[in-house]
């Protein structure tokens, strides 16, 4: 099931309420709450798109079973120790009492508390103290993101046991999907038409339903490309321009050259992130902004950068700094411009005032860029928007014109015919994508790099002509306002696009009479900016490039491309420039 909201209600309703205190539920919890008293489950799933009150929704629902009499205690699982503390203050701010601190070697907690808050890890490690404490008394137990109990096998046998006697369940997800076939405790799965196992949502409420509500942020996304070069251990110099169609090894080393923060790539986008940071304070006055590094060491380096560009520090937080909670929530509640993180942030932390994000980070799986992302999407008050600056990768921008696909965890997936499964390759890159936790260095020497703006994404168009970093066409999308309407959004990037091609075309006129081309030439030079065009709607649609000519050939009419005119090949060009700005 999946619902707009009730047109009648504020779309940021409740307004600017303090986190998990909101004295009315959105449309939208209150329509899951309905439906969960209806049924009276003892489980529950509610996908909710990150950002969309899934916290609140959930203390409401067990608020209510305490008054009824229905449990008598309460046990919030997490993926973080954040989380657990982050649970525990908002529980408190409606009137239930939540340990956070509770330890395995306790036992038992204070009669002060109702309950308590545990991590996944927590519960594998002693799943019989757990069973033993829900059998005591009538518990109400809600996961938090509980696709999380199916990362390892122990955490998932872990969760079952100590948990199984419990007399309710509420799972909550932002994100259900996962890449392997690990079942999650507590989900119901059915089998599709394929014979394959999906898990089945009791309430679904996905990002474009929420963000048409006005409970959710827009997100565009600025693209950036670039020239690569780097050294290998070998010695070899190799080079490469980051948005073109590169192998996968070239696409690897190329993005890895451009994160390095010894090169120009990543300051370049640092400055232009803080250029937008700083327009979007003209509406948003307390906006903040994240940077997503890949390890400790690019972290720290970041923070250095922005330093010297902002002249003010950056808040620093690692994975294993014992007081990383108390420094996102003191972040949380300042006006400081940066924080820079690497996967601290990347889901459930509550940060509303984050609108810029710069995705600095290699780790690029469905799961965690949906989480990360998650994190610029919780909306305050009307027209608040969120900007993500990242590379121009084909993967990124895939899952950056798929923010609305809602996805479901599905089970018995067939490896392709090729035999590549997608889970064991990600398992055999994760070495790469936690440089910080397994100690894998970049096989290479970063020697230059240099951004260049390439394209903004936006309700699955894309926009803009590609432009040298600082330029006025760059301008004209980091100079977009900080509090637009999606509507807005869409109509005021499809005006600046067609501005910059204006423009391209009468400064192309003008220069015609000195630089005239051959008709031979003229004819290549066309041909040669249809299939770099191809090439990009083949890496965004995964069409393969003949399928995608034929489109064109038979949208535009006309004969093969070797036959067209250079006015033919133009319209071609026109017609695929097109379908990027349109959702497709």
């Amino acid at each position: 099931m999946s619902t707009f909201a009730a047109s009648h209600l504020s779309p940021s309703y409740p307004d600017r309420a303090a986190w998990g205190t909101a004295p009315k539920l959105r449309a939208w919890q209150q329509e899951a709450f309905d439906l969960y008293f209806r049924r009276e489950p003892r489980d529950f799933l509610t996908v909710a798109t990150p950002g969309a009150g899934k916290t609140t929704y959930a203390l409401r629902i067990a608020s209510e079973l305490l008054s009824r009499g229905v449990i008598r205690a309460i046990t919030i699982v997490t993926p973080t120790e954040h989380l657990k503390r982050q649970w525990a203050d908002a529980a408190g701010k409606v009137g239930i009492g939540i340990d956070p601190e509770f330890k395995n070697s306790q036992g038992t907690t204070s009669r002060d508390y109702t309950g308590v808050a545990v991590t996944y890890a927590q519960v594998a490690m002693h799943p019989a103290l757990h069973r033993a404490r829900t059998e005591a008394r009538k518990t109400l137990i809600i996961f938090d993101e509980i696709h999380h109990a199916g990362d390892a096998k122990s955490w998932g046998d872990g969760v079952k046991e100590a948990f199984e006697p419990a007399t309710r369940r509420v799972q909550l997800t932002g994100t259900p999907f996962r890449s392997d076939d690990n079942p999650i405790p507590f989900v119901t799965y059915e089998e599709d038409g394929e014979g394959l196992k999906r898990s089945v949502a009791d309430y679904s409420y996905g990002y474009g339903p929420a963000l048409d509500d006005g409970v959710v942020r827009p997100v565009i996304f600025l693209a950036y490309s670039g020239e690569m070069k780097w050294r290998t251990r070998a010695g070899d110099e190799l080079a490469a321009t980051l948005g073109t169609p590169l192998t996968k090894d070239q696409l690897s080393q190329a993005w890895r050259a451009a994160l390095d923060p010894k090169g120009d790539w990543i300051r370049q986008v640092m400055q232009a992130a803080d250029r937008r940071l700083t327009e979007v304070r003209r509406g948003v006055p307390d906006a903040g902004g994240l940077v997503i590094a890949t390890d400790h060491e690019t972290a720290r380096a970041y923070a250095r950068h922005l330093r010297n560009i902002t002249g003010e520090g950056a808040t620093v937080v690692l994975s294993d700094d014992p007081g990383a909670s108390k420094k996102i929530k003191q972040f949380a509640e300042s006006q400081d411009r940066w924080l820079v993180a690497v996967r601290m942030v990347s889901e459930g932390v509550d940060i509303p005032r984050l609108c810029v994000g710069v995705y600095a980070t290699s780790t690029s799986t469905p799961l965690f860029f949906a989480q990360a992302v998650g994190r610029f999407v919780r909306a305050r008050k009307r027209g608040e928007m969120a900007s993500v600056f990242l590379p121009s990768v084909p993967t990124l921008m895939g899952l950056a014109n798929e923010m609305e696909v809602e996805r479901d965890h599905v089970l018995n997936k067939r490896p392709p015919e090729d035999g590549l499964d997608d889970s064991l390759l990600e398992q055999a890159n994760r070495k790469k994508d936690n440089p910080d936790v397994l100690g894998d260095e970049l096989p290479f020497e970063t020697m230059e790099t240099s951004a260049t703006f390439d394209r903004v994404l936006f309700d699955g168009g894309e926009f803009g002509t590609g432009a040298e970093v600082g330029s006025a066409e760059e301008e004209d999308f980091i100079g977009l306002p900080g509090l637009l309407e999606p509507d807005q959004v869409a109509t005021l990037l499809r005006k600046r696009q067609s501005d910059q091609q204006a423009a391209k075309r009468k400064q192309a006129s003008a220069e015609e009479p000195r630089e005239r081309l051959a008709p031979h030439e003229q004819i290549a030079e066309l041909r040669r900016e249809l299939n770099g065009l191809v090439g990009a709607w083949n890496h965004r649609t995964g069409q393969p490039h003949g399928v995608i000519h034929a489109d064109l050939r038979r949208t535009c009419g006309g004969p093969p491309i070797a036959q067209a005119t250079a006015e033919q090949i133009q319209e071609r060009i026109d017609m695929i420039r097109r379908w990027a700005t349109q959702r497709r």
